[in-house]
Parts: C-alpha cells; structure tokens; sequence
C-alpha cells in the first residue's frame, strides 16, 4: 500500500537526469517529517518516494541536479518543528524513471533502529478545534495531530505506525480514516488521530454520564480528583482551598514538600509569580514541563502550597483533557498519582487500589499508557532552561555523543535514578525513575530498561554502575551475567555527565557539590575538586571530614551535622544556646555514638554543610523531603542584600582541604549577639562561591587548566551558582554547566556511560 499524488508535473524522461537516495537519521518518525517530503517533492517537481525505516526515513527523488540539491538544502532549512536531522546521508542511484512521488508504507530493517519521539504538548490548532462549538473535536478530550499528542508513552515498537502502539484498538471513523490518509492534511499518519466516535473516552468512578462535567464539579467542591493523564496518574484539587491541600497532603503523606500546580493559561501564572521572557518560554513551549518560578511579593496563594519557599513550581495544560478542567477554577494543584516514594500509577485497577485512599473522584479513560512518564520540571539559569527533572516530552530524545561507542549500559544513582543506554554515537538517558529504595521503584526500572533495550534495539556488552556497594542500581549491575561491569565513582560521574553534554573530553577543573557520594577512601564524599577527563580523576581538593553519625538519620535531622561541625570547630567546649530544640538525650546519644565511632562515618558533604549552619541558625533541625533545609536557606538568604564571605583556610596540597572551623567561629559569635540570620545566610553562600574560586584558581596555576566543570545537586541553588559564576567568569575561566540533563543525581547516568566508554576505547 502507499499515497500518492499525481500533481501537474513533467513526465520524468523529460527532465530526470539523477536519481538520490537520502537517508535521514534523528526524530524524523512522528513528527509530520514524510507529509513535509511529499510537499516539499511535489513543490519541486520530483518524483520518488518516502517511507519510514527502522533507523529513520529514506528519500528517494529523482529530477535535475540543481533541483536535487534544493530538496536536500530545504530538508535542512524547513523540517517541521519538532524534527530533529541528526545525519543526513546522500548516494546516487540509477534513474529508474518514476513519474510521481508516493509516500510508501514503512519498512523494517533487522538491527536498524530509529529516534523515538516524545511526548508533545497540544498545538495551537488542535487547542483551537477543542473549544469551538462548530468543530467535530470540540471538547473532545484527546485532540491531537501530526504536531502535537502522545508519543513515546504510547509506542510499543518501531517503526511508529499506528498497529505498534496503544492506540491499536481504536479503529478509526471515516472522517478520522480521511485525515489519517490524506499527505496535505496535519492529521496524516498521526498516529493517536480519534474523535470522539471512534477514539478514547473518558468515565468516572464513581460513575457519572458527563464525566468531564462532573470531574470539574468536584474540584471547584474541594475534592481531590485522581486523573489518568498522559504518562500516569495525577492527583489535583482546587490550589486556592487549603482544606483540600492538607487532606491531599494528609493522604499522600507528603507534609512540606512543594507541590506542582497547573495553571489555565500564562496570565493566571503571571498574576502569581514572577515570570521572565524566558521562563514564559519554557511554560509555553513544546514540551510544556513544570518551570520553578520566584513568588510575586503580592502572590495570594496558600503557603502550603510550598511551605518556607520562595518558589512555585507551576506548568501550563500540556493535554486537551487538562485544558477542559478549567472552565470554573483556573489554577490546580497538580501532583504525580503516587504514594510518597512510589512510581506514577498508570492503570486504572492499579489506580483504584493504590490511590482509592488518596483521592475522592477518579476521571479514567481506556487509553493504555505503555511507559509511564512523570511531568519534566526545569529551571532557568544564566538563561537557559536547566533541567531538574528529566521525564516527559525530553525522554527518550538521545544525547549525542560526537563519536561512536559501543552498546553499554550505565545504571545510574540512588536517588533520582536514572538509567543510561548508548548506541552508536547516541545516549538515551531514561525519563525520571525515583529513588531506587523499594522493590516498586526497581520493577519500573526494569520494565523501563526492557522496553527501551528493546525500541533500540541495544545490546549492552558492559555494565557502568556507582561505587556504593548497597545501592539497588549497584547490585542489579553485578547480577547481570556475561558482562562486563565498570565501577564509576560518584562525583567523577557527575563532571563527566557535564562533559559528554558539553562535547568534551578533555582535562578539566570539575566541581562536584551534592549530599551523598561513595569514596574511593569509604568516606562520603560531596564537595569535590577534580582535575578529570573521561577516562579518570585526580582529587584535588575537599572540604575537611566531620564525622556524621546516623547514616540516613542524619540526612533527616540536620542537627547531627551541625553537632559535627561544632563539635569540629569548638571540641567539647560548644557555646550555650545552639541546637537547643533537640532533645538533650538525641543530642548525648549522637555525641556518644561519634566518640566511641558507632554507625559513624567522615563525611565531606557540601548537602550536609548546608544542614550544618541551616539547624546552627535555628532555620531547620530536621527535614521531610530532601534538600529542604539547603532551600529555606537559600531563601532566607535572598532576603539579604550583598554580602562579604566568611573567614576560612586551606590546607595541605594532596588533596587539599577546606577548613570550614574559621566560619563557624564567626557564626556562632554572630548568633550570640542576634545578628540578622538572612545575613549570616548570605554571608555563607558567598563563602562557598569564595572557596570555589579559589581552589579552582590554585589548581590553574598548578595544572594550566581553564574550563571548569560545575555538577551536583548543590548547584540547583540559583544563589550559589550565580554568585560562583560571578567570581568565576571574573577570573577568566570557561565555565560549562548542565542543561539537557539534571545537575543533581538523574544526570548520573550519563557520565557513567561517558566513563565506561572511554575505558574501553582506550582498552583499559
């Protein structure tokens, strides 16, 4: 079977004088890229043909030379705006006199594979069909086209035809079959095309006959609404009702952590936060993810949206079905469909019994999601969109890597995990799979990494995994038989993630600041000077060990770490009045569990730095979500102007250490005498950035290196970075940080297939 179209051209003895087969490799399949060939030939007066393959699309086009070259120039220049040309490969071929140019039905090659894509937030011609009365789609929650709609959560395998995907029950309506087959319509081979005759539906539990009505009905009633949504289930209430947000919080057991909200259009965001040119960019772009906006001074939402932050995280509806929810309320709490540490569900069965305490209304629809997606959250910086998490409408599209390498696979981190794929000269980082704690967690991972290894067509020949021995993503990596396993330590991975998205493979300075990170010396490292290429790393310089007592624990009460450095800096001699909200029988079992070195371990943690001075100022003594205390720091700290660092001192040479002793000095004198707490927080992000540069100055003049590799989860705080920037940039240095992968640990992946591929390039 193929189309084709039998336009007003020249018979092809007349004018053909070559024939070109054009293979075209990166997100060429689901994004409109044959429908713009076929015009683009019958513009031009070509024949041939297109199809999709298994590695891409392949043109074969026949017409003059000048001709030729225009099609090839233009294929560059015009592709559809969600097509990526990652290699565009050109052979001759023999005139075979064709008299019309087709669109050909897909062909598979065995071992071949093709760039899925991703999830894509409504256009503005769909979202226009939604709300006009006149239109067969109006209020037809799962509008979409060849320029926007369901992706990579509804693709089974490759070629991306419509048998291959979730939407295979769906038997299409005449006027849907019309569109499906017509090359000069935007519906042509979209894959998801429905109306509401023919496509999916929508029902409630409990079960009402206007589903949307009623959805709509309970949030403006101050329900909690379960929704299956693109890539999973999401929880939502009204974001203005604060009995609904705690019951939410209450039966999601999520106390303090911030939530996402939705907001009906860009206006509703502007009126709350403060919004950039590029921030709305972000909010309004493709891939519509969650962007962490400042708070307007006159914001009149709830704080217990985000309780002791400065921050909202807010997106704009990416699906028709979300768009229609916000005919009476015009902002929503939208927060993933889970308990506290568990994946997104995204069945509906699974949805009644894991979520059936959680929410008070259910809106369904029988559309299988095949992989589940989380919502992407970003964040501009110096910019530039970064990514903090790395989920729909960014997963599966691959980093390339500039240079071949072998199949590999790289099991990520603990927390945020991620997994990494390589395959020819591309990386395909994972979407956001949580912390890997429970047998949950790790069922998600493996059906994820089946199903891409597969969509691939990936073969791993060695495995990268993190150094910690207890890591579930470590042990899965020694379980795997038959291949080979590289052990990347923590903080190398992260500046080599840095590098491999910055095209480098060089030397370079790397700064690696996170809270948790598995030493080649059993200490746990988290500030971390680095002089690295990809292949190994060389420590050059830390932050002094304190011991921290508690493992876990100590993460969740962040008085053990100021118990550390205070004990540290003023041995038993601790002045009164500090930490005096712990309770003095915590407080002496700690002490003697550090004495006596009882579940006690040296620590160089930047995240536990930050826990530190947050508990000496009385800001935070013990936490529920991670990095809770580093944030209401940074955001007490903002409320200052500018500020002069902190006394401290380097010593030794190999490597050398930051002695932190001098500022805790100043602090505690500080504290004594009720100096302003958002100085003292200032104060302390600019010593960080002072120490920094310093080190990275000593190291220069040491190694006669200048680009400087900045990763790790600290580096999320828009405080320290713009302040490390700052001095940086001052010095001269060539700063390159993240962007197509999370700073934090979802970015771990990555640098670990780096790592991994560059030892066996280089046969080590």
């Amino acid at each position: 079977m193929h189309r084709q179209f039998a336009g007003p051209m020249s018979t092809a003895a007349e004018v053909v004088t070559r024939r070109k087969r054009i293979s075209v490799k990166g997100i060429v399949q689901g994004v409109g890229f044959r429908p713009f060939v076929f015009q683009l030939a019958h513009e031009l007066n070509l024949s041939g043909f297109v199809l999709n393959c298994s590695s891409g699309v392949i043109v074969e086009a026949e017409g003059p030379d000048q001709t030729l070259e225009i099609l090839v120039r233009r294929l560059r220049q015009d592709k559809p705006p969600l097509a990526r040309i990652d290699s565009l490969e050109i052979d001759d071929l023999p005139f075979l006199g064709d008299d019309r140019f087709s669109i050909l039905a897909s062909r598979p090659e065995e071992g071949a594979f093709a760039l899925v894509p991703a999830d894509v937030s409504t256009c503005a011609d769909c979202a226009a069909e939604v709300i006009d009365a006149a239109n067969r789609r109006f209020a037809y929650p799962f509008t979409n086209c060849t320029n926007c709609g369901p992706r990579y959560t509804i693709i089974r395998e490759l070629p991306y035809d419509r048998p291959k995907t979730t939407m295979e029950p769906f038997v299409m309506c005449a006027a849907c079959q019309a569109e499906y087959d017509d090359p000069l319509n935007r519906r042509f081979h979209a894959q998801p095309n429905a109306c509401a005759a023919c496509g999916p539906s929508l029902r409630t539990i409990p079960e009402r006959h206007e589903p949307m009505h009623f959805a709509r009905q309970s949030l403006a009633n101050g329900n909690v609404l379960a929704i299956r949504g693109l890539g999973g289930f999401q929880l939502a209430c009204d974001a203005r009702n604060t009995a609904a947000i705690a019951a939410l919080r209450a039966r999601k057991r999520r106390s303090e952590k911030p939530f996402a909200l939705m907001a009906r259009n860009l206006a509703v965001v502007a009126a709350q936060c403060v919004v950039s040119r590029e921030e709305a960019a972000a909010l309004s772009g493709p891939e519509h993810p969650i962007v962490v906006l400042a708070r307007r001074a006159d914001c009149a939402l709830p704080e217990e949206l985000a309780p002791g932050n400065d921050t909202l995280g807010v997106m704009l509806p990416y699906t028709p079905l979300h768009s229609l929810l916000f005919r009476d309320l015009d902002l929503l709490v939208m927060t993933s469909g889970n308990i506290s540490e568990e994946p997104i569900v995204i069945d509906n069965v699974e949805a009644s019994e894991r979520l059936g305490a959680v929410a008070d209304v259910f809106l369904l629809h029988n559309r299988e999601i095949h992989t589940r997606v989380d919502d992407s959250i970003v964040r501009i910086s110096d910019g530039e969109p970064r990514l903090i998490r790395r989920a729909r409408s960014f997963a599966p599209h691959p980093i390339d890597l500039g240079r071949t390498v072998p199949d590999l696979l790289a099991c990520g981190a603990e927390l945020k995990n991620t997994f990494c794929l390589t395959k020819d000269r591309y990386a395909f980082v994972s979407q956001h799979i949580g912390d890997l704690k429970n047998y949950e967690t790790l069922t998600f991972f493996e059906q994820t990494l089946s199903r891409m290894k597969s969509l691939f067509h990936i073969d791993p020949i060695a495995v990268a995994h993190d150094l910690h021995p207890h890591y579930l993503s470590t042990r899965f990596a020694q379980s795997l038989e038959g291949m080979r396993t590289i052990g990347v330590q923590h903080h190398h991975a992260h500046i080599a993630s840095c590098m491999a998205e910055n095209g480098l493979r060089e030397q370079v300075i790397g700064v690696a600041m996170d809270g948790t990170g598995y030493g080649t010396d059993g200490a746990i490292w988290g500030a971390e000077f680095l002089t690295a290429d990809l292949a190994s790393f060389e420590r050059r310089a830390h932050f002094r060990y304190v011991p921290l007592a508690g493992g876990d624990t100590a993460i969740r009460q962040p008085w053990r770490s100021a118990l550390a450095y205070l004990r540290d800096t003023f041995g038993d001699a601790i002045p009164s009045g500090l930490l005096s909200s712990v309770a003095s029988g915590d407080r002496s079992l700690v002490e003697r569990m550090t004495a006596r070195s009882i579940n006690t371990v040296p620590t160089s943690s930047c995240g536990r730095l930050f826990d530190a001075v947050a508990a000496v100022l009385g800001t935070r003594t013990e936490v529920t979500f991670e990095a809770q205390a580093a944030i209401e720091l940074e955001t007490l700290a903002r409320k200052a102007g500018s500020a002069r660092p902190y006394p401290f001192e380097v010593q030794g040479s190999a490597p050398m250490q930051i002695d932190f002793r001098p500022m805790f000095d100043a602090i505690v004198a500080q504290m004594a005498h009720e100096f302003d707490r958002s100085m003292i927080a200032a104060r302390f992000h600019e010593t960080l950035a002072e120490v920094i540069e310093s080190i990275c100055l000593r190291i220069r003049e040491q190694d006669v290196l200048n680009k400087v590799c900045l990763s790790g989860g600290t580096f999320q705080n828009l405080l320290l970075l713009e302040r490390t920037l700052l001095r940086l940039r001052a010095r001269g240095f060539e700063v390159f940080l993240h962007r197509h992968v999370p700073c934090n640990d979802g970015g771990i992946s990555l640098g670990q297939a780096a790592v991994a591929g560059e030892r066996i390039e280089r046969g080590e």
